[in-house]
């Protein structure tokens, strides 16, 4: 009997051992803290381990693993399988994925803009950039467009940015340089000290990104309706080991997308009822800019700025016209 007991007990310790070995995990580099902004990723791992019985894991780290400015990298080289990143930390690593930030684009809603932004990542010229990276774009992370939080006195014209220094990235960053506002393109992390300090005057971000990196504590105004743009921040998988997973875990990871993407909205509705409510508590000034102040600044800084992208990345080789037409053909189809 006790012998009989002990090849059951190896049996299950080898049974054990060939379920770790076939198991599957992924580590994913993101950054800040769980908040709208990563709720699709949170909701695909929690959906692709359901759907393996916990045999395919995404363990997700918030600045565990890799800086935000250097997740490409890590992908590259295999660091971990899955980051989130945006285009805007690093232009010339992603050249092709910079039109969808250029500034004043007109998109109207949240969906359009991931809708949107899947549509460029798909293009073939995309694919090609990201390829030279060892990387796959699997999900889109549509961001509301951008308005300035800040201390002091807010610009309310067009001569009031001269010289106003702003947090504020790749499009916007261009726009307000247009118009002659000094921007500086200091972290999201470090975006609370820039302001705290008085290293900048108001940074650019989205409702989620003044809620989650506390902009909104320190702020004394924020700009309803500028509405400079927007930037775009893929979640990425390293392709080989996208190309490693078996046809169960494949189909799990990409049949989990829509649903993913769907908590990804829910969380930004939920997102504009804390802002609406935190603008409030904080006693921000909610500045609606004259309809003329913001023709003006989309005047001096829309056209400008596309024409020096233009000229810059096809004298680099990159096909920005045809990018730059496919972008606002997309949009167009996607607004009727």
């Amino acid at each position: 009997m006790k012998h009989h007991f002990t090849k059951l007990a190896i049996a299950a310790v080898v049974t054990s051992f060939a379920s770790q070995a076939l198991a599957t995990e992924w580590n994913v580099s993101l950054w800040g803290k769980r908040r709208a902004f990563t709720e699709h990723v949170e909701k695909l791992a929690e959906l692709v381990s359901e759907k393996t019985n916990g045999s395919f894991t995404l363990n997700i780290s918030y600045g565990g693993l890799s800086k935000n400015t250097e997740n490409l990298d890590g992908i590259s080289i295999g660091a971990f399988e899955m980051a989130q990143f945006c285009s805007s930390y690093h232009p010339d690593k992603n050249p092709t994925l910079m039109v969808l930030d250029l500034p004043f684009l007109g998109v109207d809603t949240l969906r359009q803009e991931g809708a949107l932004d899947m549509a460029v990542y798909q293009h073939p010229a995309a694919v090609k950039d990201l390829a030279r990276w060892n990387a796959e774009i699997l999900m889109a992370s549509p961001l509301p467009q951008y308005n300035l939080a800040g201390v002091g006195p807010p610009p309310r014209t067009v001569a009031d940015f001269a010289g106003h220094r702003v947090r504020a990235t790749g499009g916007i960053g261009q726009a307000m340089a247009k118009i002659g506002a000094v921007p500086t393109s200091v972290t999201s992390a470090e975006a609370y000290t820039a302001l705290e300090t008085g290293v900048v005057d108001s940074v650019a971000f989205a409702p989620h990104a003044h809620l989650s990196f506390r902009t909104i504590d320190i702020a004394k105004w924020w700009h309803k309706n500028l509405n400079p743009g927007s930037v775009n921040c893929p979640v990425v998988v390293n392709s080989d080991a996208m190309a490693s997973l078996s046809g169960e875990e494949r189909a799990a990871l990409t049949s989990s997308i829509d649903a993913s993407m769907e908590r990804y909205y829910e969380a930004y509705q939920e997102t504009y009822v804390k802002w609406d409510k935190a603008l409030v508590e904080h006693n921000i000034e909610v500045i609606t800019l004259d309809d003329a102040v913001v023709a003006e600044i989309q005047a001096a800084a829309a056209k400008p700025v596309l024409n020096d992208w233009l000229a810059a990345e096809t004298a680099k080789g990159v096909p920005a016209q045809e990018l730059y037409d496919f972008t606002m053909a997309t949009l167009a189809a996607l607004k009727k």
